[in-house]
């Protein structure tokens, strides 16, 4: 079954068709027994035929497995762990079952390991970054008609299946999900990529967002643009087949730590490393340039968007991180880490490990500045109603520097602070 997401039209849609340059004047449009009449009436015509708003996706077809729903013209997308895509839920299912036979699991163990990819699978694809129809239909139809709707499903379907779409509804009908394209100004003022146009003070420096502070600080104060190059360069020549084998064979490596060894697979890869390199190279930076200092605000504001914060500077520093943390103890690789100061993340003169309780607590004391002393954004927190929950959720990812659960539970423990009257 594929569900299209169909094309608006309307008047600016028209008017754009008339201006194109081969299509000349207006003049020229009546030489070609154009009149203004049949444009009014084309216009009509179009307006009256086009829909309100993008086709819904009715909850039938939503809980149907073989579903692949379509925008613009693309099947879209869902994840499980950030970085495994599926098209259609019939495709989790083989997927989840490989999962389960990769490893000598007991039964438990095999049923906790089924349920858990089983919720994430059907999260990501209500909860999606690109398209909200899903979380719409989920929303605005009751817990029984959804029972009803996969009571109907005639395509085989896991045990939990039901279960894993109600959990699902149950939470996100009285959650808001804090992220940068959140169709929710609060949503998107609590996004750490919101930018802050007076920039906000933290730990000595001026930064632009609090994200631009989260990824700098992962570079030490003596880390240049060359160390990373240099970096990069080693990675390149490293064969890391064999290296992540060991990590995906284990699973008390693995399962603990699945977002982080995918988040490994992905960005170790020949072509993603040539990526960092380029764009390293594109954003035209001196081989002496401090990574820290360059993504605080200098003389010019926003010499990084917060994307480029996150996708070059935060991946890039989490590579290194995660590289160090999940190498042999006996590794060269670590030594070289070390020389450049990613054995650890240093601010002032704290020493915090990269996985640590130390750094990921950082988040709420930056918050506390960003929520509790800026009065702008603490009357934004601070006048969503209790009764909604804070939620962080982007296609299954997560956060090896500070998991999801501890970073939803700082967002939820922010606005309680900025509501008290004693803060």
């Amino acid at each position: 079954m594929r569900v299209e997401r169909d094309r608006v039209w309307g008047f600016q849609d028209l008017m754009r068709l008339l201006r194109r340059k081969n299509e000349g004047s207006m003049k020229d449009l009546m030489g070609k027994r154009v009149c203004g009449l049949a444009i009014a009436v084309v216009a009509i015509a179009v307006v009256l035929r086009a829909p309100l708003r993008a086709e819904q996706i009715s909850l039938d077809a939503l809980v149907t497995p073989s579903t692949t729903i379509l925008k613009d013209g693309r099947p879209l997308t869902f994840a499980v762990h950030g970085f495994i895509e599926f098209k259609s839920l019939a495709e989790l299912f083989p997927y989840i079952d490989s999962q389960t036979k990769r490893w000598q699991l007991d039964e438990l163990q095999r049923q906790d390991l089924v349920r858990d990819l089983l919720r994430r699978g059907i999260e990501s694809r209500i909860v999606s970054m690109n398209d909200e129809r899903s979380l719409e239909a989920v929303i605005t139809h009751t817990s029984d008609e959804l029972r009803q709707a996969i009571a109907r499903v005639t395509e085989p379907v896991p045990r939990g299946y039901a279960e894993a779409f109600l959990a699902v509804r149950e939470k996100w009908k009285h959650s808001l999900n804090c992220w940068s394209a959140s169709p929710s100004i609060s949503g998107r003022v609590l996004s750490n990529w919101y930018p802050i146009e007076e920039g906000i003070q933290l730990f000595g420096a001026t930064y632009d967002s609090t994200e631009h502070f989260w990824q700098a600080i992962k570079y030490h104060p003596d880390t240049t643009v060359a160390d990373l190059t240099e970096l990069i360069g080693l990675l390149e020549h490293k064969e890391w087949n064999s290296w992540l084998a060991r990590l995906v064979g284990d699973p008390t490596l693995y399962l603990p730590n699945a977002y982080a060894v995918e988040f490994l697979r992905h960005n170790l890869a020949p072509e993603r490393l040539r990526w960092f390199s380029d764009e390293l190279g594109r954003q035209r930076l001196q081989a002496s340039d401090h990574a820290r200092r360059i993504q605080q605000r200098g003389s010019v504001p926003f010499r990084f968007s917060a994307y480029e914060e996150k996708v070059l500077w935060g991946d890039l520093a989490d590579l290194f991180h995660l590289v160090y943390a999940f190498s042999p103890p006996d590794d060269p690789i670590r030594r070289s880490l070390t020389e450049r100061h990613f054995d650890a993340v240093y601010l002032g003169d704290c020493r915090m490990g990269f996985i640590s309780e130390d750094f990921r607590s950082l988040m709420l004391e930056i918050w506390k500045v960003k929520y509790l002393q800026m009065p702008r954004f603490r009357e934004v927190i601070s006048t969503i109603p209790i009764e909604i929950r804070l939620e962080h959720f982007l296609n299954d990812g997560d956060s090896p520097d500070i998991p999801i659960p501890i970073y939803v539970g700082y967002l939820n423990q922010i606005r309680g602070l900025a509501r008290s009257k004693n803060n």
